[in-house]
């Protein structure tokens, strides 16, 4: 179980300084951290310089704090923390953290605003211990020089392989350390003293379905989830030829965020020893884990800043273009979304970050290939590319970044409808940023639905381009429907007939009766019934092309889709 709340013997009592050469700002702590550990309770976390320190508040002692410090308020209790959060601002601190959850009191808040810091809350269940330790990789590179800074109970910072080989002697047993997917992110040596089933995980680096669907069936997976304990898994149980040995497994948690788990194959009892050494083992992991992603997510939004800095222009973009390693390269910018199954859903389809940034990843890798100084990041609900390329045998530059991304589209297939949009060749700042808007506009035209292609550049869209931009203008002054159209619609909004729908298949055809017929499945003899009705409703001549043409750029422009 997780220590209760209060003072960690672990930690001490007394003020410790524990960073001397600080790395980063509260705004870091709280972007690499917040999600799992730390939540941000009343303040602004953003502050002129770096942490200065890491001070541990004890109330029996008289407070040592380093300028700009960020003070962990273990054990205070609620009627203290006012005093508490303006002592600390008076001494310079820019935050203050305490345990969660903690009731922001019109005192409490005016505090917080007077000693101008942020008041920040432990979430429950994560322990102090665990906190203190990131703090120290965050923030410092430690006592004893560089090598402390890159390690983490005694292991390098994120080497998930050395913690799992460090795991594996200490249970005297393989051990694998996998995801909430049951993904293998590491594993011990060893593993050849497992069975066959562990074999084929080791190699997949992936649970295989069925023994993953055995155990969620058993309901593994939701009281791994649910108890802080080891969970055993009896080999009988799945009723496996290829599971012969016990499964010992446990979660791996960051506060109230369950990160993973460790699966150890061993026999016998699981004793209070071995159940002790998993739990010390788990914080660990957890640990590793939250400093891997931590490493990530910085890398990522590193990458997004300086993509979404060269896509708007303005004065950083040329600095932001070199540091990508595009800067005096011709550079196609590529715009990628998720398609929409209908058009009014295309903004909601397109802001869902889950699959747009497995997307991006998965173009990242694709492009990595064939042009390794591609970057890609998700910015504003959209995927971009910044692809340099080069005109080849003839071909232009935008043709061949429309192959790489027809590519792409073809690998996905119809687990993930992409729809991707070329802009054109841009060898300066305002060229990529003429290349971003024009790759943006053909995306509209494609997730919106309106052209049949999952990959387009805008000569293959440009009409209906033009059409959308026609629509915005109409939309923003109040155009709508006159003349016949207008009497037509209101006659279909009163009868629900449908005769607008059939105008415009018919007008889509080109006149075909039965083309237009096919496409509204209906017979040819009905759509000639339904053309003469609506001469009679609306007064429009279909034998006048000027009229045609108006039916059909109203339709288009005007109606209601």
């Amino acid at each position: 179980m997780w220590p209760s709340e209060g003072h960690n013997p672990d930690l001490g009592t007394y003020p410790e300084p524990v960073s001397q050469r600080p790395r980063a700002s509260l705004g870091r702590v709280l972007d690499d951290l917040g999600d799992s550990l730390l939540e941000l309770v009343a303040g602004d976390p953003a502050h002129d310089g770096e942490i200065g320190g890491i001070v541990i508040h004890d109330p029996d002692d008289e407070p040592v704090q380093p300028p700009a410090a960020l003070v962990l308020g273990v054990g205070v209790a609620a009627t203290a923390l006012p005093e508490l959060v303006r002592d600390v601002g008076r001494r310079g601190g820019v935050g203050l953290i305490v345990r969660a959850p903690v009731v922001l009191t019109p005192r409490l808040e005016a505090a917080v605003r007077d000693a101008r810091l942020a008041l920040i809350g432990l979430r429950r269940g994560a322990t102090w211990a665990q906190l203190t330790a990131l703090l120290r990789s965050l923030l410092a590179e430690g006592d004893l020089g560089p090598a402390e800074a890159e390690s983490i109970g005694g292991l390098p910072s994120g080497d998930l392989f050395a913690v799992a080989n460090a795991v594996g002697a200490l249970l005297d047993a393989p051990v694998t350390i996998e995801d909430r997917s049951s993904r293998v992110l590491a594993f011990s040596g060893r593993q050849d003293e497992a069975d066959p089933s562990r074999v084929e995980t080791i190699i997949g680096r992936q649970v295989p379905e069925r023994y993953a669907k055995m155990l969620t069936d058993l309901g593994v997976f939701r009281e791994l989830y649910r108890e802080h304990r080891p969970v055993v898994v009896n080999p009988a149980d799945l009723g496996a030829d290829s599971v012969s040995k016990q499964r010992v497994a446990i979660a791996v948690r960051a506060g109230d965020e369950v990160l993973g788990s460790i699966w150890a194959a061993m026999d016998g009892e699981v004793t209070p020893e071995r159940s002790a050494a998993l739990q010390d083992a788990a914080k660990l992991v957890a640990l590793h884990m939250l400093r891997v992603r931590a490493g990530a997510d910085v890398q990522r939004r590193l990458r997004t800043d300086l993509v979404s800095t060269a896509l708007e222009g303005g004065v950083g973009a040329r600095d932001a273009l070199s540091r990508l390693g595009l800067a005096g390269k011709q550079v196609v910018v590529l715009a990628v979304a998720l398609r929409a199954e209908h058009p009014a859903d295309a903004e909601q389809v397109a802001g869902g970050t889950g699959d747009l940034e497995r997307a991006a990843d998965a173009l990242s890798v694709h492009l990595s290939s064939s042009v390794p100084s591609s970057a890609v990041a998700v910015v504003g609900g959209i995927a971009y590319a910044l692809l340099p390329v080069t005109a080849t045998h003839g071909s232009e530059p935008e043709e061949r970044a429309a192959r790489l991304a027809e590519e792409f589209c073809e690998r996905l297939g119809a687990r993930l409808p992409m729809v991707v949009g070329i802009g054109g060749a841009g060898t300066d700042v305002s060229g990529v940023t003429e290349s971003r808007a024009t790759a943006t506009r053909v995306l509209r035209v494609l997730r919106d639905g309106h052209a049949h292609r999952r990959v387009a550049r805008l000569p293959d869209v440009h009409t209906q381009s033009l059409l959308l931009e026609l629509r915005d203008l109409a939309a923003a002054r109040g155009e709508k429907p006159v003349g016949p159209i207008a009497r037509l619609l209101e006659y279909d909004e009163r009868n629900d007939s449908g005769l607008a729908e059939t105008l415009e298949a018919w007008l889509d055809a080109l006149g075909d009766v039965r083309a237009a017929a096919a496409a509204l499945f209906i017979h040819p003899n009905t759509l000639r019934y339904r053309l003469r009705r609506l001469e009679e409703v609306s007064g429009l001549d279909l034998a006048d092309p000027e009229q045609r043409f108006a039916a059909m750029l109203q339709l288009r422009i005007l109606a209601p889709r």
